[in-house]
């Protein structure tokens, strides 16, 4: 195991609302993320997975407890580039082609305009996607879309991969390849890789498993947390 640590949880707990009204998203986590980890974090609607993956990504504070990045920096360090996170939908700019949307963030974090469409085209065909560059978002699938959605991640070359249900709107074929995709980024960049999912069959195709459950976190033992 790597002694070096890309994230990590002490004492974290999220709470909405206040009084009689709060809810206690996530309460008293502990853990760490390494290089080279490939972690599938599962557990019901609402038992606090897409929170605990915003606190680690730096896209939420926590009420109780600290998140630290030790490899990485402060939270002003995370993006672009370090921490990438692929939500459930893709998100791409509809008035943008496919290689446009993926050198969009280099562009923003202010690589040359060449350069940029370089690495996206280079993420593209990685991924095998390198015949759709010139189309726009609304001409693709949705297993096609999240693919462009990863290569645009590949193409910030990230240390950390946070993805939130990024199967969960498609059909098991479409779903595959998308992990397929993901893994492969996280190799190619040498990135660590988390997925909140619910289907054990994307589980199954990482080493590492977190269960939530009302807003705790477990880890079976002896894999690492």
């Amino acid at each position: 195991m790597s002694s070096t640590i890309l994230a990590h949880a002490t004492g974290v707990a999220r709470t909405f609302g206040t009084g009689s009204a709060a809810i206690v998203a996530v309460h008293d986590v502990d853990c760490s993320i390494r290089p080279g980890d490939r972690i599938a974090l599962m557990g019901p609607s609402g038992s606090g997975k897409t929170t605990l993956l915003h606190l680690l990504a730096g896209l939420d504070q926590p009420t109780a407890g600290i998140v630290e990045w030790p490899d990485i920096g402060s939270i002003g360090d995370l993006r672009p580039g370090p921490v990438a996170v692929v939500f459930q939908a893709p998100s791409l700019l509809p008035p943008l082609d496919v290689i446009e949307n993926v050198a969009l963030p280099l562009l923003l974090a202010g690589a040359d305009r060449q350069d940029a469409t370089a690495r996206a085209l280079e993420a593209l065909t990685r991924l095998g996607l390198d015949n759709l560059k010139a189309k726009l978002p609304e001409e693709l699938s949705g297993g096609q879309a999240q693919r462009v959605a990863i290569a645009r991640v590949l193409a910030d070359r990230p240390k950390l991969i946070l993805a939130d249900e990024p199967t969960g709107q498609l059909d098991h074929r479409s779903g595959a390849a998308v992990i397929d995709a993901l893994i492969a980024a996280a190799i190619h960049t040498g990135a660590a890789l988390v997925v909140n999912t619910h289907d054990p069959a994307v589980a199954k195709r990482l080493n590492i498993r977190w269960s939530m459950a009302n807003g705790t976190l477990i880890v079976s033992e002896p894999l690492p947390c």
